[in-house]
């Protein structure tokens, strides 16, 4: 299995988990044009994307889900939540199939086993994933505000993490955005802070741990040497060894050996 971003942030999101011939997209957030591009950029081509898995309904992971399924037949896995809120970005003539899922029910596609599971976000039915491909397993996790027994349940013991450090907490309460936006970013239906995630991290199983990712950092209430430096506190590591996606490219493929 090897997995690679298009680019992470409030401007548009796209993660792409590979397993043999499978290829499935987490969400897309950015203009068809854009998102082709940044697939090209990965050696891949739009049509040998297997399926699109969406996470929630904010523009920023749904805003191009539709359109690229539409142009190439890309069939859609949602929650019924989700879907009820992304109504008006589907075309009312569609050459995709969308499947509802179950946020609790772990279902396959081709050569992957994907794993829902529900987060405290403010959106109507969030969900984030697992991907597991028999030897290896890979966890997502952004947009929730806080963390949950399940969610850690869930986490421990992965091959490799993308692990949402959204904003520091000094930042953020200092920063340009107006009182009920930083309520909102730093309640328990927002976003992560890089301590919070470092504290999840500390309370799994991370003996099998390959790569980590620090995900959907704040551009202007983050930093990435901030991020790095909680998840390595909380590791023990080198915080060069902690990844960061970036909003512009992402990171390139990683692989799990």
């Amino acid at each position: 299995m090897r997995f690679a971003s298009l680019g992470s942030g409030s401007a548009g999101n796209g993660l792409i988990v590979e397993q043999q011939t499978t290829r499935l997209l987490l969400d897309c957030g950015f203009g068809l044009r854009d998102a082709v591009a940044r697939i090209h950029r990965l050696g891949l081509e739009p049509e040998q994307i297997t399926g699109i898995l969406v996470s929630h309904e904010h523009d920023d992971h749904t805003s191009g889900v539709f359109k690229l399924a539409n142009k190439y037949g890309i069939p859609v896995w949602i929650t019924h939540g989700t879907l009820a809120m992304s109504e008006r970005l589907i075309p009312k003539q569609r050459s995709f199939k969308i499947h509802t899922i179950d946020s609790h029910q772990r279902f396959s596609i081709a050569d992957l086993e994907i794993h829902p599971y529900p987060v405290p976000h403010d959106a109507r039915e969030p969900v984030q994933y697992l991907f597991e491909d028999g030897r290896h397993k890979l966890g997502i996790l952004t947009d929730t505000g806080c963390s949950t027994p399940h969610i850690e349940a869930m986490l421990t013991a992965c091959d490799a993490l993308v692990l949402e450090c959204n904003h520091d907490i000094a930042m953020l309460q200092n920063g340009p955005y107006i009182r009920s936006l930083k309520q909102r970013v730093g309640g328990r239906l927002g976003h992560l802070d890089n301590e919070s995630a470092a504290t999840l991290l500390s309370r799994l199983d991370n003996s099998k741990l390959q790569h980590i990712i620090a995900a959907h950092l704040s551009e202007k209430n983050n930093a990435p040497e901030l991020a790095r430096a909680a998840l390595s506190r909380s590791l023990n590591c080198e915080s060069e060894w902690i990844g960061i996606a970036g909003q512009s490219l992402g990171f390139d493929w990683r692989q799990l050996v």
